[in-house]
């Protein structure tokens, strides 16, 4: 059904994205993404054992970590996970990153 004067109703999504932009924070919203996508990006096993929990404007993501084991174990893949996260955005077209991962025990 179109509107008067025969235009379409624009969708709720392009004038989301459009005020996002407008308001100039495409690329913190594109970098907040990973927060839900992080079971996808990390694999069952990693995801069972950490919960992220936010990211900085500079691209630090700070991840809830079980226990001190699987942080030792974690800050070895931090390269490879930050790879993944980063490939994730990139294939969006995003200039958003992340550019470390703080390990933050769990309490």
């Amino acid at each position: 059904m179109s509107k008067p004067g025969g235009r379409r109703p624009t969708p709720v999504s392009d004038v989301l994205t459009a005020v996002i932009r407008q308001a100039g924070i495409a690329e913190r919203v594109e970098q907040a993404s990973v927060l839900p996508e992080w079971p996808e990006l990390v694999g069952e096993q990693i995801a069972a054992v950490t919960a992220p929990r936010s990211i900085t404007v500079d691209g630090t993501l700070f991840v809830a970590v079980s226990t001190h084991a699987w942080m030792s174990e974690l800050q070895m893949l931090e390269r490879q996970l930050v790879g993944r996260v980063n490939e994730r955005l990139e294939a969006r077209g995003s200039g958003a990153r992340v550019q470390r991962i703080r390990w933050v025990l769990r309490v």
